[in-house]
């Protein structure tokens, strides 16, 4: 069974830190870009960074850039969100998902909450 399994979630104060982890298995992603996206209360899910297949290819959300990092490991197995200087707008759930060429975001994971207050 292949899942997406996020964690590291949690309640933080504004200008804390919180580091996402998106472990994936039942195969293998090494194919696959890796995405974090975020939907708050009332509010459509957004994108928020991606990164492709090699590493080397990384896009981020304007709302995030010079704080959030996306990375993944070597095996592929897990993809990281390190999120600094956390402001109350970045509430939300975070989700992680798999993207392939025509399939898409066929992969996601079940979302883990960051609360973050002012």
């Amino acid at each position: 069974q292949v899942q997406l399994a996020e964690s590291g979630g949690g309640s933080v104060q504004a200008g804390d830190s919180l580091r996402l982890s998106c472990t994936a298995s039942g195969r293998t992603f090494s194919t696959y870009a890796m995405g974090w996206f975020r939907q708050a209360p009332g509010k459509e899910r957004e994108f928020v960074a991606i990164i492709r297949p090699g590493g080397g290819n990384i896009d981020y959300a304007d709302s995030v850039k010079g704080r959030f990092t996306i990375s993944r490991d070597k095996a592929f197995r897990t993809t990281s969100l390190q999120m600094n200087n956390l402001k109350p707008e970045d509430t939300a759930v975070y989700y992680c998902a798999a993207w392939a060429a025509g399939t898409g975001y066929k992969y996601w994971g079940q979302g883990t909450q960051v609360t973050v207050s002012s």
